[in-house]
């Protein structure tokens, strides 16, 4: 999915980038049938698109809120992306007045880089790049502003959205037009790319805490006791009772530390006043935390949970 246009000239830049995003889930060899029919140009709308994945029992997920294309003030960003099992691979280009760089990604490690002073560069499937190769040469003109440039592109973003449901019909478009040569061209972008993929690992590391934190609080989660034995009254002292926590069950704060370990004592709250003895079972039951012998109501800001 994508059809990002760029033009890097003497006067300026402009770049332009569809929005569309297309999740493709279930059994793999369907999905790399359709994906074929969809890149080779057999599939040409939205409609034939949906009827043709669910012929292969795919199920599709279509999105056009992407950003594919950004505007950093003297340099515009472009960029596509396949996710692999474990990674991702990303081509990007960086360009401004005088200069651009292409450049290859995986995770947020620089594989290869191209660079040049002026082109339009089309980053894009099979289908998307011919069709849009073709519009360029039947609009452009010898002599070009870029506002006409942007105007082509528009043009272009349209008539391919409308040839293959690869492309939204909504899209990003940017022009710039710094004043610089092709020298200072080049370092200004080695400083942005420098800048933007520090910024990347940043992001993909916070991404990496968080989904670690989130895998850990579903592990977490799947030990909290929601029925069973959690210990025996040791004290009562007012509405506060002691209780020794059995085997097998600890106590954690809301950040899952440890507070209290088997055989540790504990304080719970009694809402009601009420005959316990010394040994009664404190149990969970259908969520419940009580005394098993007569479902006296009991209350503790802990988590009580399986041990490892």
């Amino acid at each position: 999915m994508s059809l990002i246009m760029t033009y890097i000239g003497s006067k300026g830049c402009v770049m332009a980038g569809d929005k569309r995003s297309i999740g493709f889930l279930g059994d793999k060899s369907q999905r790399e049938l359709l994906e074929e029919d969809l890149y080779s140009g057999k599939i040409k709308t939205d409609e034939k698109l949906l009827q043709r994945a669910g012929e292969l029992d795919i199920h599709l997920k279509i999105v056009d809120d992407g950003e594919k294309v950004r505007n950093l003030d003297k340099v515009l960003v472009g960029e596509v992306k396949v996710r692999a099992t474990h990674e991702t691979n990303r081509k990007r280009i960086y360009a401004t007045t005088n200069g651009y760089h292409q450049v290859e990604l995986t995770g947020s490690e620089i594989k290869n880089v191209k660079s040049g002073q002026s082109s339009i560069v089309i980053f894009g499937n099979k289908i998307t790049k011919e069709i849009a190769g073709k519009q360029l040469k039947k609009h452009w003109k010898s002599k070009i502003s870029l506002k006409e440039v942007g105007k082509i592109f528009k043009k272009v973003m349209e008539d391919v959205a409308k040839t293959t449901p690869s492309v939204s019909p909504q899209y990003d478009i940017f022009i710039i037009h710094p004043q610089m040569d092709h020298k200072q061209a080049m370092e200004l972008l080695r400083t942005t790319i420098i800048s933007d993929v520090k910024e990347l690992e940043k992001w993909r590391n916070k991404l990496k805490e968080e989904m670690l934190s989130q895998q850990r609080d579903i592990q977490m989660a799947n030990r909290i006791i929601t029925h069973g034995e959690v210990g025996r009254v040791k004290k009562v002292e007012g509405d506060k009772v002691e209780v020794i926590l059995s085997e097998g069950v600890e106590a954690l704060n809301m950040d899952w530390n440890v507070l209290a370990k088997s055989g540790d004592t504990i304080i719970m709250k009694i809402e009601e006043p009420t005959s316990l003895s010394l040994g009664d079972l404190v149990v969970i039951e259908e969520e419940n935390l009580c005394i098993k012998k007569n479902k006296t109501p009991l209350s503790c800001n802990i988590i009580l949970c399986k041990s490892n």
